[in-house]
């Protein structure tokens, strides 16, 4: 008999693993648990900071690797795999693999371009902690470790549709990318989720000495669109304030009914369950 294909769990947070309003996970924990037993890794892939990962990761007694700021790096706990993976730095006990240039390229040309957008847009860095809480609902403390940013800056667009066009090509013009999320334009080098995933899945694939692994995608917004085409599987999570994300592929894939965790539950629970989830997973 073949040895089983070991998998993998790559998953947004906030609307996905997170409730939308409340950013609870409670609904998820028995599967999380469960997932834990089988020694199946859930990787964390999301907009969120360093610091903020780090604080969820105590509360889900996660120890593994995650990817932060849409993608803009990935960071592995040193001594996680038995060698630190290549083109990787040490910082603060993580190998990181940097793929954005840092916040302070990002916010020094969004300085230059305010002048000519003039109103139309707010970030995180100039907004400050109270202005974060205010765009997202985070408490005075969440909103502190989001501010803590190293390689993006994310952007409230405030002006018109195509004002917003005109801003977005501004920025590519100076070799910046815009990846619009759920809420916010994240402003950041050539990187997105998904090119961050298959930079991990084939680092596990290479540790585990496997000719291949199966892995999901759980994402609910554009932002997790990259990530979600790249995985194996995808699972669409159901949102209340926006409708499902548009993909290129359309096989592997399935859309929940329930909302937030509830769908994280429904979805993932089905792929954990399923003998080759590709045959159960339809467009």
């Amino acid at each position: 008999m073949s040895a089983p294909v070991p998998r993998l769990v790559f998953t947004d947070l906030d609307g996905s693993l997170l409730d939308h309003q409340s950013y609870s996970f409670a609904p998820a924990t028995p599967l999380l648990a469960e997932l834990a037993a089988a020694c199946i890794p859930v990787v964390p892939v999301t907009s969120k900071t360093r610091v903020e990962i780090e604080a969820l990761r105590q509360q889900l007694d996660n120890t593994h690797p995650f990817i932060v700021e849409n993608g803009a790096a990935v960071f592995i706990p040193q001594g996680y795999f038995e060698q630190a993976p290549h083109g990787t730095e040490e910082v603060d006990g993580y190998w990181v693999k940097a793929m954005s240039g840092p916040r302070q390229r990002w916010l020094d040309l969004l300085d230059k371009l305010r002048p000519q957008f003039e109103g139309e847009f707010e970030n995180f860095y100039r907004a400050g902690p109270a202005g974060i809480a205010a765009m997202t609902g985070l408490s005075p403390e969440g909103a502190v470790l989001a501010n803590q940013r190293e390689y993006s800056e994310p952007v409230q667009w405030r002006g018109a549709d195509d004002r917003k066009a005109a801003f977005v090509q501004a920025l590519t013009l100076q070799g910046a990318h815009a990846l619009q999320g759920g809420r916010f334009l994240t402003i950041a080098g050539d990187c997105d989720k998904g090119r961050a995933l298959d930079w991990l899945r084939t680092e596990y694939r290479r540790a585990w000495q496997a000719s291949a692994v199966m892995d999901i995608a759980v994402g609910d917004s554009g932002n997790d669109v990259a990530m979600l085409d790249a995985a194996g599987s995808a699972l669409l999570v159901r949102s209340p304030v926006h409708d499902f994300p548009e993909l290129k592929r359309d096989s592997g894939v399935m859309r929940s009914a329930g909302y937030g965790p509830e769908g994280w539950v429904e979805g993932v629970g089905q792929w954990l369950a399923a003998e080759d989830p590709h045959k159960h997973f339809k467009g």
